[in-house]
């Protein structure tokens, strides 16, 4: 049973992610400014603040089973420093392949300074909203890992989601270790929208 309180800070969630998903609309000119209104309200009445997200694959060991896990994960409209965090587990365009999705941990954002263990290789700067990624799985090279150690900073515009829940099997799933701040932000969603049989239905292995 969801409490009060609990519903309440659902609610909020709904319309902070309603207003960004309107602002987010406007700036690509799929809506006017007096269609704003509207675009919120129609988005905070429907859907869910979350999706389902199949993932598989040796690089998020041990966060993800290499046998692969389905994955909760919170929609997220407009990625940047105030709405995703060090130490999230996030869901991102592969800059490889732009119909593909990789999960990764965000390790750094803009203002950061990379250094490399290679001393050949120069220091740099994150520049604004780039974001550095990392597989998780620390026994991988930089080439079998496919993180930015490969294909170098990506763009915040690319992450789309934080994973939020990861069903392995039936009786193995639990919630993912995200950044303090993300958790506290997360868990009235997690407790409102978080349903374990529906993504056991939706279970590949």
């Amino acid at each position: 049973m969801v409490s009060h309180t609990t519903w309440l800070r659902y609610l909020a969630r709904r319309f902070e992610y309603s207003l960004a998903n309107a602002a987010k609309s406007y700036q690509h000119g799929k809506i006017t400014n007096t269609e704003v209104g509207d675009n919120v309200w129609k988005t905070f009445f429907q859907g869910k603040l979350t999706f389902l997200h199949w993932n598989k694959g040796e690089e998020m060991v041990p966060t993800i089973a290499a046998e692969g896990g389905t994955l909760l994960v919170r929609k997220i409209p407009a990625a940047d420093s105030q709405r995703v965090f060090v130490g999230d587990v996030v869901v991102l365009k592969d800059p490889e392949q732009s119909d593909n999705y990789l999960v990764r941990r965000l390790a750094a954002i803009e203002g950061y300074e990379m250094v490399s263990k290679d001393e050949k290789e120069e220091p740099f700067i994150l520049e604004k909203d780039q974001c550095w990624v990392l597989a998780d799985n620390e026994k991988l090279k930089p080439k079998e890992a496919k993180d930015s150690r490969l294909f170098g900073p990506v763009s915040m515009n690319d992450i789309i989601g934080r994973v939020l829940y990861c069903l392995r099997t039936a009786v193995d799933h639990g919630p993912i270790q995200n950044s303090q701040f993300s958790m506290q932000k997360d868990l009235p969603v997690l407790e409102v929208e978080l349903d374990v049989d529906e993504m056991a239905k939706n279970h590949k292995a």
